[in-house]
């Protein structure tokens, strides 16, 4: 009998070659004064031109040109996105931030002297623009610029935006980087807040109170500096929106995302008016550990121990198999990764925390980091980062300047994948551990759902409280910030002592209105996997969103590919019935093995 063939050990750092041999690899330069010299060509030709804003024969030339440009170059070529990428691996590395700072500065400088394109473009008059709208020749750009005219309106003169460039490091960036650092700098009996984060979620009481201490004292001896930083960026947003003549504080998020404002509110509504589901989860929570009430760093304590390991071997086994299920490309894709080295898999000394999927220029290709320790909740995020790995190669059908998912639509691959992944885990798990993953994933969905929401609700009145008041002190933030967390949290968990400062180190509250993208993608995730779970030919219509890129408004895409109307608050409770759905199921089987 033939022995077995020893099967091959899978890749399990990063394969650089197809951008650069190392970090002192002679092409570095090379790349980046090809890069200079192909953006410099690009303005020498187009700078002092005007042609190309009047007739559409030459404005596809000078499209092509840039799509091309974008395609091949950017503003920091391969060099940047490597070393990029090699900061994660080493983030104590001095030379590799050295590295990172110069590029960065190139890019800068790069990304100014091409400022000029667009800008002039996103000014024309309405009828200009009407008429290269018209122009067939034009087509295949056509969304690109309705982009352009979009923004145009909030843009200013070509000097004024480069002082408003110039001056975002000084009144939001630096300051937001002084909260951080000394936030970065708190230590409490050994451990920093990540740390302390972290055993919140402890199955031992007595760590769970000690960290939350812990963490309270730093809160509190920050919260001063907090107050004047997030004072000092609401005022500096308040002038932009100004100046720009932006009518709502998230109205630049919604512009700069391609979303109409229209649909956010239909969604923000629609999960807002079922708070009751994660009230009803956190009523379930307190039962199984055996409380009237949780306290407000308890909600994420896991319920049950999963003792089963997943090694990578195994996760990638597993995943292929769920993929396999779905689409043939979608296994394709995973395979290649798998194969060519494009996976970051385990935790080193010195290498970045999480996990995350990288993508840049179209021509480059997409790497993902994980740090694989061989417990369940890895396979999920294998299956999740993978999604997004999945629908950057489905993009790269499109134009460098329609590569890229706008956020709206960026959670979407990710936990559609993840999803599938936990629905064969479940078939195959006991039903003690099939609760432990039901309370997993519902603490997720709260999280990335129902709290997220909260905190669109909470900056909306921070900010709509600022402009009135003109600033807010700390006790205030707190008020407002309790609030918003007691009415997704309900009457289960208690709005204790210290929770009023959460919002120091949250930093999304400074990336303003970027929380609702969780929300959003999750659900319209749902209500994909819910028509594949009826049909499974409907993964095609699938597949066509996910290539779709910016090529259209996510809102066209949708309706076009999925005949869903996400403008529709009806839409979004498909998704929020398949939450309550997991809800109803796991309440079942805690009245079974309790």
């Amino acid at each position: 009998m033939r022995s077995a063939k020893p099967q091959k050990a899978l890749a399990v750092t990063w394969n650089f070659s197809p951008l650069f041999g190392s970090d002192t690899d002679p092409q570095i330069a090379e790349d980046l004064k090809q890069t200079e010299a192909a953006v410099m060509a690009f303005v020498h030709r187009w700078q002092d031109r005007q042609d190309y804003l009047e007739n559409p024969d030459v404005l596809v030339e000078a499209l092509n040109e840039y799509d091309l440009l974008q395609k091949e170059f950017g503003t920091a070529g391969g060099a940047g996105y490597y070393f990029g990428l090699r900061g994660t691996q080493e983030e104590n590395n001095p030379l590799i931030k050295a590295k990172i700072n110069q590029i960065e500065e190139l890019s800068r400088k790069l990304g100014n002297q091409l400022q000029f394109f667009e800008l002039r473009l996103s000014k024309l008059t309405p009828e200009q623009q009407q008429k290269l709208l018209r122009s067939p020749k034009l087509l295949v750009f056509k969304h690109y610029l309705e982009r352009l005219f979009a923004t145009g309106k909030y843009l200013l003169s070509e000097a004024e935006e480069k002082i408003m460039n110039l001056k975002s490091s000084s009144s939001h960036a630096l300051w937001v980087r002084m909260t951080t650092s000394f936030l970065a700098k708190e230590i409490r009996h050994s451990k920093n807040i990540p740390q302390l984060i972290s055993d919140l979620s402890s199955t031992k009481k007595p760590l769970r109170d000690k960290s939350a201490t812990d963490l309270h004292g730093i809160l509190v001896a920050n919260v001063d500096v907090a107050e004047n930083e997030l004072n000092a960026i609401l005022g500096n947003k308040k002038i932009d929106d100004e100046l720009r003549g932006m009518t709502r504080p998230d109205e630049s998020r919604h512009v700069s995302d391609d979303i109409d404002s229209k649909v956010v509110d239909a969604m923000i509504s629609a999960v807002t008016a079922r708070f009751d589901i994660s009230e009803r989860y956190y009523y379930l929570k307190a039962k199984i550990l055996g409380v009237s009430k949780l306290k407000y760093w308890e909600r994420n304590v896991p319920y049950g121990k999963i003792s089963k390991k997943y090694s990578y071997t195994d996760s990638v086994k597993l995943v292929t198999r769920v993929f396999s299920q779905l689409d043939a490309d979608f296994v394709r894709i995973f395979k290649g990764f798998v194969a060519n080295g494009q996976l970051d898999v385990y935790p080193r000394q010195g290498k970045r925390g999480g996990a995350f999927c990288a993508d840049d220029l179209i021509t480059h290709p997409t790497y993902i980091l994980l740090n694989h320790t061989d417990c369940l909740n890895d396979v999920l995020t294998l299956a999740h980062e993978m999604g997004h790995g999945i629908n950057n190669e489905l993009m790269k059908s499109q134009r460098a300047l329609n590569f890229g998912s706008p956020l709206s639509m960026a959670e979407v691959a990710s936990t559609f994948m993840e999803d599938f992944v936990l629905q064969e885990l479940l078939a195959k798990s006991s039903e003690t551990n099939k609760l432990a993953l039901y309370i997993q994933k519902l603490d997720d969905e709260m999280s990335s759902i129902f709290r997220q929401v909260a905190a669109y609700n909470f900056e909306k009145e921070l900010h709509l409280q600022f402009s009135e008041q003109g600033y807010l002190p700390k006790e205030k933030i707190g008020e407002i910030f309790k609030k918003h967390m007691q009415a997704y949290m309900g009457k289960y968990v208690e709005q204790s002592e210290g929770a009023e400062n959460y919002w120091v180190y949250w930093s999304h509250f400074r990336s303003f209105f970027y929380v609702y993208s969780y929300a959003s993608g999750l659900l319209i995730s749902k209500s994909l996997q819910a028509k594949v779970k009826q049909d499974p030919e409907f993964v095609v219509a699938v597949k066509k969103i996910l290539a779709a890129g910016s090529s259209d408004a996510p809102q066209n895409i949708f309706k076009k590919h999925a005949d869903i109307d996400i403008s529709d608050p009806e839409f979004w409770t498909t998704g929020l019935n398949e939450v309550e759905l997991l809800l109803t199921q796991a309440e079942k089987l805690w009245e079974e093995v309790k």
